[in-house]
């Protein structure tokens, strides 16, 4: 999501900081180590030695090129969607598309708010195919992540009413939408389908778990605190072994007003709410968008909702097969900025839950289900309501611990399991948590007992003196990432030695992003370049996907100069062997993807092309920075869903 600043802090705890971790760790590493490795990393001062020194295996550079068979394509600027040689792309789904048999797209944008509730949603992000008939007809669910207001209206935000809260209510939450595969080969959305679905910002909804019905989730609409209209900012996913989907939401805080001069509560700081919030306009018609009084100055009176706020920040189940089913916001899971929520059956058949925290110095997070999960199901009791939620401690020695977010845990003393799922940041922050560069998406290993995360980027660190917009120091430049800032991310993982239920892990680094071919980024990557990693995948053959998320001010400019576009990598997990497979569009994130069962057909996210690179799109000049995808003739660029083939009907990246 790069227009939202995802650099602010809200954490001022004091607990370690990744950096601190892994600086530390080095330090052992290069006194304990000895050899060649300690003389590498002494000549150019990083981690990057010792992880280049360790040459491939001819049993891993084997399997490098069996799981990377194409040929890596370059770095671009164009207005497009590159795939290699052999390969094809298509736009299978865009913003404003009907997502069965409603109506159709205008290109002025003058669509209803009626219409956009049967049109697939703006700026699409993760999502999940769903078998029906294995590889060949299925149902994809994508999250909407948010909306650009001045390209959803033909004239922008001005004159801003009721009806234009409404449309960009429907332009966010979930799609469903029903695909087939021809026997040409080709994928197409299936019209009509009894399947389709879109689930938006006024979708009704149930609160479930532990903190359902708290007074703190009581609304005057819902003094129950049990029913929730609508799911917002949705980024990352996750998919149940049962079958339904997981709808994850992130920046929540920013649909929110606060009166300019009204105090802000310890929960409300430590959440990010403001009084400008990000800019929308929805609380000027609609009072579930304002925390207090006097957020509308002409009318003093105006009902607020103070309590709207923490009914947001949840993972919302959806059943796919369902249509009339309804959404669940699992309260178990914990309140964040929830980048997604990645599930893995252990080997005793608990469901294990790894979610992200995406802003600077945040958490990583794992929920554990209290029994296995088919046990649970039989008896009627949702694996995602009954469990125990956990942090992340990254230690020095390259091991870890995950610290229980619970009331028998003595660091949480005094806080009841509401508290804890209500303000997760504020208990994470007293268990010792490991503060983070921007968690962004998990995925597991089964086969190795693995996880893998990325962490996008963090402009707030290692420069020297205070930071003027947090009034707090800025973490110190240390060994592992040498610059005075983490402009450019890495991707750390972690293992245990006999299930993903342990308390104890091991982990180190996958990657720290940037130009291997200029030390002075400290990349250890190898292979071809990339930053701001954001959207991580493991395909069913091990094939590892890498998504990236540069910000439109940054795209090919200052420290991303030669990068080009957004883009998307294929990267061996034995050797780190990387290869650029896809580069997309202008000022587009690449977000989201899938393969089929068969793994011969990806489905990818291109997400917000021709955003304006910093400041807001021009509705009289929508096509500025991008036409994609309907070029020249089109009205204006749009999110969309694209599926990836090859011409040989061969498995994707061989």
């Amino acid at each position: 999501m790069s227009q939202v600043d995802d650099d602010i802090v809200s954490n001022f705890s004091g607990n370690a900081s990744i950096h601190d971790v892994v600086a530390s760790r080095i330090s052992r590493r290069s006194v304990l180590g000895g050899g060649a490795a300690t003389a590498a990393f002494a000549a150019t001062g990083g981690i990057a030695a010792l992880l280049n020194a360790v040459p491939a295996t001819a049993e891993q550079a084997r399997k490098a090129r069996s799981l990377l068979g194409f040929e890596g394509i370059a770095p671009s600027t164009d207005d497009a969607v590159i795939v290699p040689k052999g390969y094809r792309a298509e736009v299978l789904i865009a913003w404003g598309d009907p997502v069965s048999d409603g109506p159709e797209f205008r290109p002025d944008a003058s669509n209803t708010a009626f219409e956009q509730e049967w049109q697939w949603g703006m700026h699409n992000d993760g999502l999940v195919y769903f078998p029906i008939d294995g590889s060949r007809r299925g149902l994809i669910v994508q999250n909407h992540e948010y909306t650009d207001d001045e390209l959803l209206f033909p004239d922008g935000t001005a004159n801003w009413n009721e009806e234009k809260t409404r449309k960009a209510l429907a332009a966010h939450g979930v799609g469903i939408i029903e695909v087939r595969r021809n026997q040409n080969g080709r994928w197409r959305v299936v019209r009509p389908s009894d399947l389709a679905r879109r689930i938006t910002g006024n979708t009704p909804m149930r609160i479930a778990g532990p903190a359902a019905g708290d007074p703190r989730l009581r609304t005057s609409v819902d003094p129950a605190g049990r029913r929730v209209l609508g799911t917002l900012n949705n980024c990352a996913m996750g998919f149940t072994p049962w079958g339904t989907y997981l709808a994850c939401e992130e920046n929540f805080n920013g649909y929110f007003r606060k009166a300019a001069g009204a105090p802000v509560t310890p929960l409300e700081q430590r959440y990010g709410l403001s009084v400008g919030g990000f800019g929308y306009n929805w609380h000027l018609s609609d009072a579930r968008f304002r925390i207090d009084p006097g957020v509308l100055t002409d009318q003093p009176n105006a009902p607020y909702e103070p309590n709207e706020p923490n009914r947001f920040g949840w993972v919302v189940e959806i059943d796919p097969f369902d249509p009339n089913s309804t959404p669940v916001k699992r309260t178990a899971l914990g309140r964040m900025k929830h980048e997604g929520a990645w599930c893995q059956e252990a080997r005793d058949g608990r469901l294990v839950v790894y979610m992200g925290d995406d802003e600077a110095f945040e958490y990583i997070y794992r929920y554990v289900s209290r029994d296995p999960w088919r046990r649970m199901r039989r008896a009627g009791v949702s694996p995602l309501d009954r469990g125990t939620l956990y942090v992340a401690r990254f230690d020095a020695n390259g091991a870890g611990r995950w610290l229980p977010l619970a009331p028998w845990n003595p660091k949480l003393a005094g806080w009841t399991i509401e508290d804890i799922l209500i303000n997760t940041r504020g208990a994470a922050d007293a268990a010792g948590g490991t503060r983070m560069d921007r968690p962004e998406w998990i995925d597991t290993f089964p086969d190795s007992l693995t996880a893998i995360a990325t962490l996008t980027n963090n402009s707030l660190r290692g420069a020297a003196g205070t930071n003027s917009r947090t009034g707090f120091p800025f973490d110190p430049v240390d060994a592992v990432n040498p610059r005075p800032s983490n402009a450019y991310g890495h991707i750390v993982r972690w293992w245990y030695e006999h299930d993903f239920t342990e308390a104890r892990f091991k982990w180190d680094i996958f990657a720290l992003g940037g130009d291997p071919a200029v030390g002075e980024t400290g990349s250890t990557i190898v292979g071809d370049k990339y930053g701001s990693p954001d959207g991580i995948y493991v395909a069913p053959s091990g094939r590892l996907w890498i998504q990236t998320d540069v910000s439109g001010s940054t795209i090919d400019a200052n420290a991303y100069a030669g990068f080009g576009n957004n883009q998307m990598l294929c990267a061996d997990p034995h050797t780190r062997e990387t290869r650029r497979f896809l580069v997309g569009p202008k000022v587009c994130e690449i977000t989201g993807v899938f393969v089929t069962p068969d793994e011969r057909t990806m489905f990818v996210g291109i997400q917000h092309p021709g955003e304006a690179p910093s400041g807001a799109n021009d509705p009289a000049n929508p096509k500025q920075y991008s036409a994609w995808p309907d070029g020249p003739d089109g009205g204006r660029p749009r999110s969309a869903l694209v599926v990836i083939t090859k011409n040989d009907g061969g498995k994707i990246g061989t």
